[in-house]
């Protein structure tokens, strides 16, 4: 039978190319994402949810249940990111992040659980460099992709054996959610293309990262067959960029 994977935040950049990923590998793609309808075909079922909501998450993980009542990989990969000095973030601001970013991604755990459980599945947690080095105006992101790190290693704990839970932490990678920081940022008005080399050259790669390279890395920490003996780590995909000194 195949492998079920549950994919959060499948619309974006990282998210589709993971539904993808695991398409090409056999898996049947459950996706959740907060837009009405979407067309994209690497999806066996679509959910629409907005995470925010306390009461999304037990009615995705009790549609799972009832339309294939199995469930292999949980991915949360949905996030939400505020670009602005840390002085002027609001509450409804911070709390939106911290909902969608580590509330929602705990939760789905929990309710996904049994499912897990049953198969002897996985859950990877997609998190960001952020989490171990950062930079100005993002401070609730970055403190929501650490909260995640430390989830992943509790959870890996509580949940041993049964399912595994693992962290991914990609670099810069060009996704709609990189795209937009870049044009808030202090190099705004320039071209995009112009705007990713300059960023990609402070990375050792030379590049920022793509959506499909990230994907083999969840598609490795989901599958049971590529890392069975790994869990409660973080897994870090950034083209090399905090390999590198900040005074070099």
């Amino acid at each position: 039978m195949s492998k079920i994977g549950l994919i959060t935040g499948v619309a974006g950049g990282i998210g589709y190319a993971a539904a993808e990923r695991l398409k090409q590998d056999g898996w049947i793609v459950v996706g959740v994402d907060r837009h009405p309808e979407v067309n994209l075909p690497a999806i066996d079922r679509y959910i629409p949810a907005d995470l925010g909501e306390a009461a999304s998450i037990q009615s995705i993980a009790t549609t799972v249940q009832l339309d294939f009542g199995q469930l292999d990989s949980l991915i949360n990969n949905a996030a939400v990111q505020v670009c602005k000095p840390a002085l002027e973030m609001t509450v409804a601001e911070w709390d939106q992040v911290m909902t969608v970013n580590v509330r929602a991604a705990f939760f789905l755990a929990q309710a996904t659980y049994p499912l897990l459980k049953a198969t002897q599945g996985s859950i990877v947690n997609v998190s960001s460099v952020h989490a171990v080095a950062t930079s100005a105006n993002i401070a609730a992101y970055a403190a929501s992709k650490g909260a995640l790190m430390a989830l992943t290693r509790a959870l890996a704990i509580e949940f041993a054996p049964s399912v595994r839970v693992n962290a991914l932490l990609p670099g810069a990678v060009n996704t709609g959610m990189l795209q937009s920081g870049l044009q808030r940022g202090h190099l705004s008005g320039e071209h995009m293309e112009e705007l990713l080399a300059d960023l990609g050259q402070k990375t050792v790669m030379g590049r920022v990262g793509k959506p499909e390279e990230i994907a083999e890395s969840i598609l490795f920490l989901a599958d049971q067959g590529r890392s069975s003996f790994m869990t409660g780590q973080s897994l870090v995909v950034d083209g090399g960029a905090t390999a590198r000194l900040s005074t070099e």
